[in-house]
C-alpha cells in the first residue's frame, strides 16, 4: 500500500474513533471509502491501538 493511502487511512480511523474505540459500522465505511479491505482497516486499527466496537459479524 502506498504511504499516502496508509496515512489517509490512519487519519480517517483516528477521526472516527471515540476513546480509542471504532464502531464496526464505521470501520466498514472507512474500508469502502478507501477501497481497502476490512482486514487492512483492522490491521491498522491494531497498529493504532484502536479497538473495534459493536462488531456485528465478528470480522474484526
Amino acid at each position: 500500500m502506498v504511504q499516502d493511502k496508509q496515512q489517509q487511512l490512519k487519519e480517517m480511523i483516528l477521526a472516527e474513533a471515540d476513546n480509542s474505540r471504532l464502531p464496526c459500522q464505521k470501520a466498514f465505511a472507512i474500508a469502502a471509502k478507501t477501497g481497502l479491505s476490512t482486514a487492512e482497516v483492522g490491521k491498522t486499527c491494531n497498529e493504532l491501538e484502536v479497538k473495534i466496537a459493536e462488531c456485528q459479524l465478528g470480522c474484526f
